[in-house]
């Protein structure tokens, strides 16, 4: 009884928070629920910051940047098996520091514990190719039964001198 309870009190939380989008001429909104980012002050920014990037390097499925609600959950969320089933947009946030992949690790690994989503978009501050980290985290994903979805066109571009 207990989980139904929970269940319609984050459907009613869910609707008055989207109640925006049914305002005639209001921009739709759309919620990015978040995992693996840290609750920091202006973490919320710095994805919006990055959506906006995506967006100006030609991800046009992004639409408007600012339609975006960038919800942060933690893996461990006591909630995240019921929204799981009702929110349709998760991502993971990957730092690019040295403990990213362990970090991102350990929230696929409660991801997959706590039954969480099972398809995420990788929210990173750029890497300059997919190989090693963002290909690590893909496969031990998949070995959770999770999906990441790395856009391609959202790695850092490698100046020619590096070459």
């Amino acid at each position: 009884m207990q989980s139904n309870d929970q269940a319609a009190g984050l459907r009613r939380w869910s609707q008055q928070h989207n109640a925006d989008a049914a305002v005639p001429g209001a921009q739709p909104v759309q919620t990015m629920m978040v995992v693996g980012s840290p609750a920091v002050a202006g973490q919320r920014e710095r994805i919006q910051q990055l959506l906006a990037k995506w967006h100006a390097s030609g991800q046009r499925w992004i639409g408007s940047p600012e339609a975006w609600r960038v919800v942060l959950i933690e893996a461990d969320s006591p909630h995240l098996d019921v929204l799981a089933s009702q929110q349709p947009r998760w991502a993971l946030w990957v730092d690019g520091d040295e403990s990213g992949f362990r970090r991102g690790y350990q929230t696929l690994k409660q991801l997959e514990r706590r039954q969480g989503p099972k398809r995420l978009l990788v929210l990173h501050p750029g890497f300059r190719s997919r190989m090693g980290l963002l290909n690590n985290l893909q496969q031990a994903a998949s070995g959770f039964g999770i999906e990441l979805l790395i856009l391609e066109g959202t790695l850092m571009r490698q100046s020619p001198s590096h070459d």
